[in-house]
């Protein structure tokens, strides 16, 4: 039987598809089916939905963000000065484990390696020997980040930048191939000490395959040869998700940055990553307001009714600490998925295509969660919908509301929602169908990121 083939998606044509504001990384990675995990592999993820992304690393120390060695040209020697400094004071990973319980994140991912080089690991892999369990503390982060991951009951997903600034090879990979052999020699060892040392790792997370600062991770893959690396992966963990900024595909995309969330239903597994400050820096800076209550919520909704993730990032000081204000934000997400995480967890998007800044919709078993980000706009709308009979429609564990049905759409009055007096980023309607609403699996369709 020949084996069907992925359709091939230019870049304009997504683009044209989704009418939307989503930009995804690293389009056009390479192909390997062998390493593909089937849709019942990435069913935990899909219904996780919330996960907590932590930044810390020797920057933490100067608090002016995760690129500063580079763009301030800090000397090689200055800048690996602070390992010996970086000796968290009253800390534990137990702290981190309690805020994303707090906050309703079901994954967690760490930043293990940055493009510093500085690896918070004891990695014998480590190019001189960089690393948090040789210098300062004398710790090995990634054992206490795993074991308290695990004990608080998240999926462990770790991060790793290929990349080092350290190695000149880095900036120029053809004239220097001896130099840009020894860092590529580097991350091969440190992705398999990482995969390795610390049990089952649910996500490897890379970020900075491109080399030079140029170009892409796809189109640095003949360098990293992403397909090799990520077999060594699968060889520890033959279900660990990988994203596609090593040049290899992926099991799902990614979406960076604090931008808003407009179009339709993406129809890929993908997250979006983005900070729970301004997103001007991913690692701790002091003065980093942290974003509004209502701007996060609509931002999760406008996440999962599209079929995504919702990755969100901290950045801890140089002791390991998080600031009240994040924290009290955090907490106050996970107030609100605690109390309407059934719209959440565990749905996909859709099947109603969202309107934006209007509606959207999540979905499971014989429920259509509608969510209202403009009550007043909704009201009275005549909202697509074909193939199932609504039975009843609801406030949020509240009362029954009125609604209309044809064919093709309906409508529900939400007058009541409107009335009220309280002020909510989301109000939610439970739609109750005839029978349990189809999920769509994800298209077989291959990004080539061209234009």
């Amino acid at each position: 039987m020949a084996v069907k083939l992925p359709r091939e998606m230019t870049g304009a044509e997504l683009k044209s598809m989704l009418k939307s504001s989503i930009n995804l990384k690293s389009l056009g990675g390479v192909k390997c089916p062998e390493l593909k995990l089937p849709p019942e592999d990435l069913q935990w993820w899909r219904d996780a939905k919330v996960g907590m992304f932590i930044h810390w690393g020797l920057y933490s120390i100067l608090g002016r963000g995760e690129w500063a060695r580079f763009n301030e040209k800090i000397p090689k020697e200055e800048y690996e000065g602070l390992a010996e400094e970086f000796i968290p004071e009253d800390f534990s990973m137990q702290e981190w484990m309690e805020i994303a319980k707090d906050f309703g994140a079901k994954y967690t991912v760490m930043v293990t390696r940055h493009h510093d080089g500085f690896a918070l690991w004891d990695s014998r892999a480590s190019y001189e020997g960089f690393t948090s369990a040789n210098h300062g503390s004398h710790r090995d982060f990634v054992k206490e980040y795993t074991d308290a991951a695990r004990a608080a009951g998240m999926r462990v997903g770790v991060y790793y930048s290929p990349m080092d600034w350290r190695f000149p090879g880095y900036f120029d990979p053809e004239g220097l191939p001896e130099n840009a052999a020894l860092m590529k020699a580097q991350c091969y060892g440190q992705v398999e000490e990482l995969c390795s040392k610390y049990g089952s790792i649910d996500i490897m997370w890379y970020d900075g395959g491109w080399l030079a600062h140029k170009g892409s991770d796809t189109s640095s893959a003949w360098f990293w040869e992403p397909v090799k690396l990520n077999k060594i992966v699968r060889s520890y963990n033959p279900k660990t998700l990988v994203n596609p900024r090593s040049g290899y595909e992926g099991d799902f995309y990614c979406d960076e940055g604090s931008h808003e969330i407009t179009g339709k239903i993406l129809p890929v597994p993908w997250e979006k990553n983005m900070c729970v400050c301004s997103g001007c820096s991913w690692g701790w800076m002091a003065d980093d307001p942290v974003s509004d209550f209502d701007w996060l919520i609509r931002m999760m909704v406008n996440v999962v009714c599209r079929d995504g993730n919702w990755l969100v990032n901290i950045g801890p000081d140089r002791n390991g600490k998080i600031s009240r204000e994040i924290r009290d934000r955090m907490h106050q997400v996970g107030d609100w998925l605690r109390e309407y995480g059934e719209a959440v967890y565990g749905t996909r998007g859709g099947p109603i295509e969202p309107l934006d800044n209007v509606y959207g919709a999540t979905s499971k078993e014989n429920k259509i969660y509608l969510h209202l980000l403009d009550v007043k706009a909704a009201q009275g709308q005549w909202i697509p919908l074909e193939g199932y009979r609504i039975e009843s429609a609801s406030a949020f564990r509240g009362e029954e509301l009125p609604f209309e049905q044809r064919e093709d759409a309906f409508r529900v009055d939400v007058s009541l929602l409107e009335a009220a007096a309280e002020e909510q980023p989301d109000r939610l309607v439970i739609l109750t169908l005839d029978r349990d609403v189809e999920r769509q699996e994800a298209a077989e369709v291959y990004f080539t990121g061209r234009e």
